[in-house]
């Protein structure tokens, strides 16, 4: 099945990614008027549109600052390089237990979107001012180096996210090995696709 690449699809079908989509099941009919919302508030605060891991991603100064994305239980805005948010609403939950950053708004209603205008609007300010000024997150030390793109993938993706997080160390270890091997970013981020399926399967990257 093929994924969507206009972001305007996602509103309309889904992103492509499972059998339900452009059905009447598809998450994305469930949360639809929240969706939108989102969408507009993306849209008013001057953010380009485009499509990544599926789902539509909003950029500003060629960095991306936030992707929503809908479940069956829940809709969500996550925030990229949530690190550099200064969450003082209290307002960002983390994707999955070992998440090292909360990066995420989760809703369940149009009314809580319509509630939280304003929080989402600060913190895409702050992020869009720092992608402006240049600004990241401080590096995390990690036993091995986790590539941008997988912690791009992660955010953008919960489920792929709560999927990575509950592999036993040595099938994540052999996924940053793999991803570490490669030299350039598209090959990266070409891998990170072409694991995802094992990796919601629970397996590891040199596993059948």
């Amino acid at each position: 099945m093929a994924m969507i690449t206009d972001p305007g699809d996602f509103f309309t079908k889904g992103c492509g990614r499972c059998e339900r989509f452009s059905t009447p099941d598809c998450s994305t009919r469930l949360w639809i008027d929240g969706l939108n919302t989102l969408r507009r508030i993306c849209l008013d605060m001057g953010l380009s549109e485009t499509v990544k891991w599926a789902h539509p991603c909003y950029i500003h100064a060629d960095r991306n600052i936030a992707i929503i994305s809908a479940f069956r239980g829940d809709f969500r805005l996550s925030l990229m390089n949530a690190a550099l948010v200064k969450d003082t609403e209290g307002a960002l939950e983390p994707q999955g237990p070992n998440s090292q950053t909360p990066n995420m708004i989760r809703f369940t209603s149009l009314e809580q979107v319509d509630e939280k205008e304003p929080i989402i609007r600060g913190y895409l300010r702050q992020l869009m001012d720092c992608a402006g000024a240049g600004a990241t997150p401080p590096k995390v030390e990690r036993e091995i180096d986790m590539p941008d793109e997988l912690t791009e993938a992660l955010d953008a993706d919960p489920e792929l996210a709560e999927a990575f997080q509950a592999l036993t160390p040595g099938r994540r270890k052999s996924y940053l090995f793999a991803l570490n091997q490669a030299k350039q970013s598209k090959t990266r981020a070409s891998r990170i696709d072409k694991f995802r399926p094992k990796i919601i399967a629970g397996k590891g990257a040199t596993e059948r």
